[in-house]
């Protein structure tokens, strides 16, 4: 068994940095971008570039489906996606503490570049701190990353237009009930894996049929609904939701029942929100459904001129009520 950990002598910049920066991250990493210079000097993409960085703080740091290093790679390739960008560079910066565990740390690097392969990325630069005991928990890491956009491609929350229809990529909500249960103590035994996926794929797939897509979100902190009240906001419309079409896993509609949750508050990882026209709505489910991170694809809702800024959900006994608007934080650091 492996006892070794990280140091602070790991931070300070000399022969033990190295030594880590080689053994972990060149290791898992290297590619025929990546520097041991200040800063990678890079081959600019043609046309327009869309720019993205996050911070990962996930408690805990290893899951059910993922740990922290999948998800700050996921994280970031979908954020350039869902603005119509095929991601091309990623750099990551980390913040370990002292004493963390080695062997912990260079998984966290293997699923990372295991990841960016998937997602076609590569990590082209990054930056190493060492912590003192309890100034991190464990490991952050925060990712930037640029992508080259697709042509004709526009995407914003402000673009949702009355009669779009809203499409969700799968079912809703995993994410969050993943960290729940893998943090609390509830004893509650429910199979529930994280939907942790990079999304550059799924978004190509659809582009590749049509380019009429107003708004492309993924659905993190705060989860679908918070997002559907993002977009009715920025685009002044009202949304009209149909519950029962909201794709949810069994097992976590059971837990929210347990426990009074609403899975349309609860974090995704690898689901998107699109908003498009209805003539080209079921065009792209289909499409979506052929996808490996799609499969479940559906349509929820429609966006509607009246109600604006609010959301309208349809319930199972076919009464109309309104969405609770999000409020406070419902489950801290889950990405």
């Amino acid at each position: 068994m492996n006892h070794e950990t990280v140091t602070l002598a790991h931070g300070a910049g000399g022969k033990q940095t190295s030594e880590l920066i080689d053994r972990v991250f060149k290791a898992h990493f290297d590619n025929p971008a990546l520097t041991a210079d200040d800063a990678a000097v890079l081959t600019a993409p043609v046309g327009k570039i869309a720019m993205t960085t996050d911070g990962f703080i996930v408690s805990p740091s290893f899951f059910p489906g993922g740990n922290i290093g999948k998800l700050s790679i996921c994280g970031t390739v979908n954020d350039l996606a869902c603005m119509g960008a095929k991601p091309l560079y990623l750099s990551c910066a980390f913040v370990i503490e002292e004493g963390y565990p080695m062997d912990k740390l260079e998984e966290i690097a293997a699923s990372m570049a295991k990841t960016a392969a998937e997602a076609g990325v590569q990590i082209v630069s990054g930056d190493t701190k060492v912590a003192g005991r309890g100034q991190v928990d464990g490991v952050f890491i925060t990712t930037s990353g640029v992508g080259q956009l697709t042509e004709g491609v526009t995407t914003g929350g402000a673009l949702a237009l009355p009669g779009d229809s809203i499409i969700v990529t799968g079912d809703v909500g995993r994410h969050g009930c993943t960290i729940l249960l893998a943090r609390e103590s509830f004893g509650i035994e429910a199979d529930v894996t994280s939907d942790c996926a990079p999304l550059w794929s799924t978004v190509e797939s659809v582009l590749n049929v049509t380019h009429d897509i107003h708004v492309i979100r993924d659905a993190t902190r705060g989860g679908v609904g918070t997002v559907l009240y993002e977009i009715a906001g920025q685009s002044n419309v009202g949304i009209r939701l149909d519950s029962e079409k909201v794709p949810v896993q069994p097992e976590v509609k059971g837990v929210c029942g347990m426990l009074g949750l609403e899975p349309l508050y609860l974090a995704c990882e690898g689901r998107l929100v699109m908003f498009a026209p209805k003539e080209v709505a079921h065009t792209i489910v289909d499409t979506l459904r052929k996808g490996n991170y799609s499969q479940n694809a559906a349509i929820i809702g429609e966006v509607t001129a009246e109600h604006p800024g609010r959301v309208v959900m349809t319930t199972e006994i076919g009464a109309q009520t309104l969405l609770p608007q999000p409020g406070g934080e419902l489950l801290p650091r889950i990405c």
